[in-house]
């Protein structure tokens, strides 16, 4: 009698997104330029002063979440796509991006 033989699906997909280097980290953050993005939605008017105070304690230039907009209202399609030459005009170092879920 032989032993059964029985076909193995590996259960784990192929992945949906591929990985990507990560940006280099700042050197420190003095002289750095850094902006905030909100969705407008959980508690960034309370979170981003106090993260803003910290970071301009440190040398760093903050560019507030107003300037940009919201990143999840009704325009947030043309807010997204002008966002990289947003930054890149301004001279972005960093970004910090508040989101509520």
């Amino acid at each position: 009698m032989t032993e059964p033989s029985y076909e193995v699906v590996w259960p784990k997909s192929a992945r949906g997104v591929q990985t990507h280097r990560l940006a280099p980290r700042l050197d420190g953050l003095e002289g750095a330029t850094v902006a905030f993005l909100w969705d407008y939605l959980f508690r960034g008017d309370e979170l981003f002063p106090v993260l803003k105070d910290e970071l301009t304690s440190r040398g760093a230039e903050v560019i507030d979440y107003d300037v940009f907009g919201n990143t999840h209202g009704s325009d947030e399609i043309a807010m997204i796509s002008a966002l990289p030459e947003q930054l890149r005009t301004r001279g972005v170092d960093a970004v910090v991006s508040g989101m509520g879920c």
